[in-house]
């Protein structure tokens, strides 16, 4: 059986989106499993679009993601060099064969030339084919001129695909696509063919939008006499109503922001994989082990996947629950999202604030909503509290009498801690004859004045006596003197 060598072939072009890192994970998944080869390469012949630094940025996020590679840029290998502008005399050899087979020919026309053939075929109310305007006399071939590929054999053209089965397509699409830019580098027609025949690479895993190229693919295929691979087009990432492929316009991200909004490693992984894939099962949850257990190409689906960003933002917490607490808490320091005031705190403290929270988180970057109070004393805002659906019935003198006698019972404990804490609060609703969700509401607002915090006497525990008896206090002082 032939050896599996797949590849991610990234453009430098920016931040590595969503879609174009789906594309990283199925090659590697099918890779791994079969115990194969996975390439890493990159396509950087779009100079105008080049930007410093992101082929680094692509490798980390690929690091980031848990995915590595057997060859490239940075580990090197038998197919070296791994950047298509490092392999130009590759593309010129293939391309002087085929020029040499009377298969590809010089292009001496300017742009302006190119526009008035746009024009004629307009008039004609014919779809403009450059295989229907070729130079008469082509010159010689030589970098500075555009080379074409010459579409001999109008006929229809057949491929399998791994996803949507058999393809046919007409003669009418077959056109003569250019090859190597006036520049001398490759175009991506032509340049991922070429690296895919010299690094024998077994399946190609891209789009569903390349499929209308297809047909220009097979015919270079055929004529550069090389075996297509095994084709896996992958179906569109659609928005999440499921009209039309996501955009920019509709919330997507790249990978670096979803990692700064606190989105873990292990879920972009997974939301990804699951994105047009299913295993048959009702599992939702795969570590990158399962993946590479369960993936197989003949589950990737047809249809389009729908986007769901409430879907990924659940499966995070899922994952966070999943974590150690100790590799969770690595996680929010190395990402910086704790709140500014938390790095005057040592880790035993945060370590004891993310414990009573992270089952509360969503994405890590909830922590710093979450957990300011704990660092830093929250202004104290009175209209929280009378403005407060359960406590809006009580009197000022009747909310002052509650948090005197929190402030008594809770002052009374002599070993604070979270049990000690739970028996005088459930005390202190037998003395007051309040309900839990007034007198603890109202506690829980005057010493954090945040909308959300964990369990009251959890809360207490780790801001420790003399800060929540010194809350309390202020609240009392300011409805005193309001």
């Amino acid at each position: 059986m032939k050896k599996v060598i797949t590849r991610f072939a990234p453009s430098p072009t920016g931040y590595i989106h969503i879609g174009n890192l789906r594309s990283a994970i199925y090659p590697y998944l099918i890779a791994r499993q079969t115990e194969g080869t996975y390439i890493l390469r990159v396509e950087d012949t779009d100079r105008a679009r080049y930007i410093e630094g992101a082929t680094e940025l692509i490798m980390e996020t690929l690091k980031w993601i848990g995915i590595d590679w057997d060859e490239g840029p940075d580990v090197g290998g038998p197919n070296a060099p791994y950047f298509q502008t490092e392999r130009t005399a590759s593309y010129h050899k293939w391309a002087q064969m085929l020029v040499d087979k009377g298969l590809a020919y010089a292009d001496p026309r300017t742009a302006e030339d190119m526009e008035e053939f746009r024009k004629d075929a307009e008039t004609k109310k014919q779809p403009f084919l450059a295989r229907n305007y070729r130079p008469e006399n082509p010159p010689e071939w030589k970098v500075g001129l555009p080379l074409r590929f010459k579409q001999t054999k109008l006929e229809p053209v057949e491929w399998d695909d791994a996803v949507y089965g058999k393809m046919t397509a007409g003669p009418e699409v077959l056109d003569d696509i250019i090859l190597i830019k006036r520049d001398g580098l490759p175009t991506y027609n032509f340049g991922h063919i070429v690296d895919d025949a010299e690094m024998k690479i077994t399946h190609v895993f891209r789009g569903q939008e390349y499929l209308s190229s297809m047909p220009n693919y097979c015919t270079l295929y055929d004529a550069m006499e090389v075996e297509r691979p095994v084709l896996v087009h992958m179906p569109h990432i659609l928005r999440p109503d499921g009209r039309k492929k996501l955009g920019k316009r509709d919330g997507a991200k790249s990978a670096s922001d979803y990692r700064a909004d606190g989105i873990l490693a292990e879920t972009l992984l997974n939301f990804l994989a699951n994105l047009g894939w299913n295993d048959g099962t009702e599992k939702e949850i795969y570590t990158m082990e399962e993946l590479i257990e369960s993936f197989s190409i003949d589950k990737i689906q047809r249809a389009g996947a729908r986007f769901d960003l409430q879907k990924m933002i659940w499966m995070n917490g899922q994952w966070i629950r999943r974590l150690p607490l100790d590799e969770l808490y690595k996680r929010t320091v190395e990402g910086n999202f704790w709140p500014e005031a938390a790095n005057s705190y040592d880790d035993k403290y945060r370590m004891r604030v993310l414990e009573i929270i992270y089952d509360r988180l969503k994405v890590l970057g909830d922590l710093r909503d979450y957990t300011e109070y704990f660092f830093v004393d929250p202004k104290v805002d009175t209209e929280m509290i009378t403005g407060n659906k359960l406590l809006s019935k009580f009197s000022e003198a009747e909310i002052i009498d509650m948090l005197e006698a929190a402030r008594a019972a809770l002052g009374d404990i002599e070993n604070w801690n979270a049990d000690n804490l739970q028996d005088a609060l459930n005390g202190l609703l037998e003395k007051t004859g309040r309900k839990p969700g007034e007198l603890f509401s109202l506690i829980r607002i005057a010493v954090s004045f945040a909308g959300f915090s964990p369990a009251l006497n959890l809360t207490l525990e780790v801001l420790g006596k003399n800060l929540a008896l010194a809350r309390l206090g202020r609240v009392v002082s300011a409805l005193q003197t309001s």
